[in-house]
């Protein structure tokens, strides 16, 4: 018996000691600024750009997959209605990195919307992929452990600076044009969609996070011929009464939002091109304003930076 108590205790203290460990070697391996060149990937660039926004003056923050940053433009609802937005979406974003940027905004942001753009709901993923998540979480270093690489002497003393930002806000300009077939599409049916039990488990605890931040959670269907269908509207939407939400579907809304097949998709169906994004941040930004009274800040003196993002912006779009 003693024995087995004595190997418990040297087990204990070594998990202990190898949890300070990892905690030491995180700080140390964690990207002390969040451009590229201090170790954040490509893919993860434009999302990680709100650490870069000023503390607590973003509005409404978007997480989700290619979905949101290729249909919800921050800069066309800036321009229009003047409430600060961003996008943390990234490609193919499973509901476990929603969840991880959503809590790593709540650190230096107090939005007071936070939407889920729904395609993200209905990915599947591994268990093993989302405990590794949840270990990265706690032990950055499994997250940037390539970054050995490029420490230097700065990185044992250097604090967080975080100094990029998009001018964009997180939203991928795309004008190409690939006309798409709405053959099937919204075809009706009584049917709901499965969501993966690993999913509605993400969607609880983005949903207290949200709670917790005195945020509302706001559910949102971008149009999409390729990825949206009855069966999962019906799905999210009988998810959001249980749990007391508010659903759009813009699938379902012809007039509000008048996507045309033939010319505001980039890739037949699957994305929306820059015309389709104007479309759904119009309506989008109106609503938002309407509903949660979001203020107007174009003429607030700490907001120059976005005027002068804006001004990028429109040059862009123009060229």
């Amino acid at each position: 018996m003693k024995r087995n108590l004595s190997l418990l205790a040297r087990g204990g203290c070594f998990l202990l000691l190898l949890a300070a460990l990892l905690l030491g070697v995180s700080h140390l391996f964690m990207p002390k600024n969040n451009h590229k060149s201090f170790g954040v990937s490509d893919g993860e660039l434009l999302a990680n750009g709100i650490l870069g926004e000023r503390e607590n003056s973003i509005d409404v923050l978007v997480v989700g997959d290619s979905e949101a940053y290729s249909s919800i433009s921050p800069m066309q609802m800036w321009s229009e209605r003047g409430f600060a937005s961003y996008l943390c979406s990234t490609p193919a974003q499973p509901l476990y990195d929603s969840y991880r940027f959503l809590r790593q905004a709540f650190e230096r942001q107090s939005p007071k919307v936070v939407i889920l753009e729904t395609n993200a709901i209905f990915r599947s993923y591994k268990l093993n992929d989302y405990l590794l998540s949840r270990a990265k979480n706690l032990f950055s270093v499994l997250r940037y452990h390539d970054r050995w690489k490029a420490l230097s002497v700065n990185d044992f003393g250097r604090q967080l600076d975080y100094t990029f930002t998009d001018d964009l806000k997180g939203f991928r300009y795309n004008p190409a044009v690939a006309a798409a077939s709405t053959a099937n599409y919204m075809k009706p049916t009584d049917r709901k969609a499965a969501i993966p039990a690993l999913n509605e488990t993400c969607l609880q605890d983005m949903l207290t996070l949200c709670r917790e931040n005195d945020a509302q959670l706001l559910l949102v269907s971008t149009p999409s011929t390729i990825n949206w269908n009855t069966a999962r509207h019906n799905r999210i939407a009988a998810f959001a009464e249980e749990n007391d939400l508010v659903y759009i579907d813009m699938n379902t809304m012809p007039k509000e939002v008048p996507i045309d097949w033939a010319r505001d998709t980039r890739d037949r169906g699957d994305h929306l091109n820059y015309a389709g994004a104007v479309k759904v941040s119009s309506f989008l930004g109106q609503y938002l304003q309407t509903t949660y009274e979001l203020p107007d800040r174009r003429d607030a003196a700490h907001y120059n930076s976005w005027n002068d993002a804006l001004s990028r912006y429109r040059n862009i779009v123009k060229g």
